[in-house]
């Protein structure tokens, strides 16, 4: 699937390269920005960004879940924040806002 449109990059290379970071360093934090840096691209309309944090939450679970001493305390924390802070605004709107 097509995740940036601006760079043509798909979710499978997001993914590749966020294994990637997380071979480097399993306890990093990773944005977007980061995994944008490692592929030698930039964010130019930014629009994929939601996308991004999204796949990098879903890889990063899987990736602690799959390796020794997951550390289920840890992603349990991780997903009470992500509730408490989570995506229920997108650039300070509502969810039923539509842009066009």
């Amino acid at each position: 699937m097509l995740i940036c449109h601006c760079n043509i990059i798909t979710e499978k290379e997001i993914e590749q390269t966020i294994i990637g970071l997380l071979d480097e360093d399993p306890w990093q934090l990773i944005v977007p920005a980061k995994v944008y840096h490692a592929m030698r691209k930039r964010g130019r309309c930014c629009g994929c960004f939601p996308n991004v944090v999204e796949t990098i939450i879903r890889v990063t679970e899987n990736y602690h879940a799959r390796s020794e001493g997951s550390g289920a305390d840890h992603l349990d924390r991780v997903r009470g924040l992500r509730v408490q802070y989570g995506s229920r605004f997108h650039e300070r709107r509502s969810a039923d806002h539509r842009a066009a």
